[in-house]
């Protein structure tokens, strides 16, 4: 039997539910909240609290290690020409600032969303969602074709929810303190306005942005590999923290010597017993006698907490092998080091952030195709299908690296359009700019009007011989 969109959405929802507990686990290591683990019971009993919200986060430095290499510069359409329309359509949407908390919490969660929408019904919108409020479900044995898009978010004391299917949208809400049923929303609504309506665009609009996906297993967040080896740092810092307090400076002992103790006396002032006194303000005072015969005192060495320091040093080295994030991202190693060197460091995470390049823009080519359809473009959403995305270059380079590299590579005929893409951060709109500059350079030397190169334009009117204008005056 077919199951019922309000079937599915209570389905979808629930699987939202369990997926939000993974993020919120993922999000909380690259915040720096990081429980105590490894820790054994009789540690935990008598530090207590003591180093509750204590962590050294290496887990944030790994995405954000790859953010900082991600930006998207703008797209091209099957015959290689820049999408003007897509570029427009980008940043009337504001996707030039939002994709960047977009990759990051794909990143991090293992995955974001994208929502193709008109809310008004003539401009298009592009909108980023968390893993916790929205979902993709695909079509069984086609895992690239989307069955249906969910999003849920509260409001007030309302849950509120769209579903959104190839043919339809269906619009629901519920009281959180309710009894959990759906019931059409009411909500932001017109009253004349349905809640549920033909999907105008005639496929689900929200694009699944993955990180490391694989054939038959969920995406991955880049934290998780990380949190083993962040567990154990945290540990290891906290027990040379409890060492240092202890046993990291030397301590006396007295032997062949009974404790000091004092008289306790009644109110008539007769000694009716004896208490021990307390030695801790012999040791803040520097106090010490010694009066029996036969008393010694002795020393305890203070003990070596560096191997501590070596060990995290270890686990941390185990961080940058495992994540392939370059050793000074972590720790700052690396001085008067060569270029070559510099750059065969970096290699592993420049791999690794094309590779992050191919399957993010795999969504971003499929996010701009249904923006594309939604503003009645078939032809445009086509081509963009068969598009790509222009990234800036993952490579870090000095700008003499590059200036070097743009040389010999002119030496060999390259067009100087082919090399102003290599300029970091140069986007189809500059180069277009460039572009028109050139020729109206050159358009300015074959007219034999040189002069327009360079300073203020002479009056036409004096050229002439004529008499100069009042404003030329």
């Amino acid at each position: 039997m077919a199951e019922t969109p309000l079937e599915m959405t209570s389905r979808l929802r629930r699987k939202l539910e369990t997926r939000k507990i993974k993020a919120r686990k993922w999000s909380d290591y690259y915040e720096g909240n990081h429980p105590l683990k490894f820790a054994s019971p009789e540690f935990r009993a008598q530090a207590g609290s003591l180093f509750d919200g204590f962590s050294d986060n290496w887990s944030a430095v790994i995405p954000d290690a790859m953010i900082e290499r991600m930006n998207p510069l703008g797209f091209r359409l099957e015959d290689g020409t820049p999408d003007k329309a897509a570029a427009r359509a980008w940043k009337n949407s504001e996707c030039d600032v939002e994709i960047g908390h977009a990759l990051l919490e794909s990143l991090i969660s293992g995955r974001s969303h994208a929502l193709v929408w008109k809310p008004d019904g003539t401009n298009t919108e592009i909108t980023f969602e968390s893993d916790s409020q929205a979902i993709v479900e695909y079509v069984p044995g086609r895992r690239n074709v989307r069955r249906a898009g969910f999003k849920c978010w509260r409001d007030g004391d309302l849950e509120i929810s769209t579903l959104f299917l190839p043919d339809m949208v269906y619009r629901w809400q519920r009281k959180i303190s309710g009894d959990g049923q759906w019931t059409e929303r009411t909500a932001g609504l017109r009253r004349s306005e349905s809640a549920h309506f033909p999907n105008p665009i005639g496929l689900v609009p929200l694009v699944e942005l993955q990180n490391r996906g694989r054939l038959n297993m969920a995406p991955v967040s880049e934290i998780k590999k990380v949190v083993p080896l962040q567990n154990g740092v945290n540990t290891l810092w906290v027990l040379t923290f409890a060492a240092a307090d202890s046993v990291a400076l030397p301590a006396r002992a007295v032997t062949g010597m009974d404790r000091p103790v004092r008289e306790i006396l009644d109110e008539l002032g007769e000694v009716i017993g004896e208490e021990d006194l307390p030695i801790g303000r012999f040791r803040s005072d520097r106090l010490l006698w010694l009066e029996k015969p036969g008393a010694a005192i002795g020393e305890f060495s203070a003990a070596d907490i560096t191997q501590f320091g070596v060990i995290i040093d270890r686990l941390v080295d185990h961080i940058s092998a495992q994540t392939r994030t370059p050793s000074h991202y972590l720790v700052g190693r690396m001085a008067n080091v060569g270029v070559d060197a510099f750059s065969q460091n970096e290699a592993g995470l420049v791999a690794k952030v094309k590779r992050t390049h191919k399957q993010a823009g795999a969504s971003l080519r499929e996010l701009m195709r249904i923006e594309a359809l939604a503003a009645g473009e078939p032809k445009r959403a086509e081509a963009l299908r068969m598009g790509e995305v222009i990234w800036r270059d993952p490579q870090f380079r000095s700008d003499s690296q590059y200036a070097d590299a743009l040389t010999k590579l002119k030496a060999i005929n390259i067009p100087d359009e082919a090399l102003w893409e290599f300029i970091p951060g140069a986007t189809p709109e500059m180069i277009e700019r460039w572009k028109k500059m050139r020729d109206d350079q050159a358009a300015a030397i074959v007219g034999g009007s040189l002069g327009s190169l360079f300073g203020p334009k002479p009056d036409p009117a004096e050229e002439a011989g004529a008499e100069p204008t009042a404003e030329a005056a």
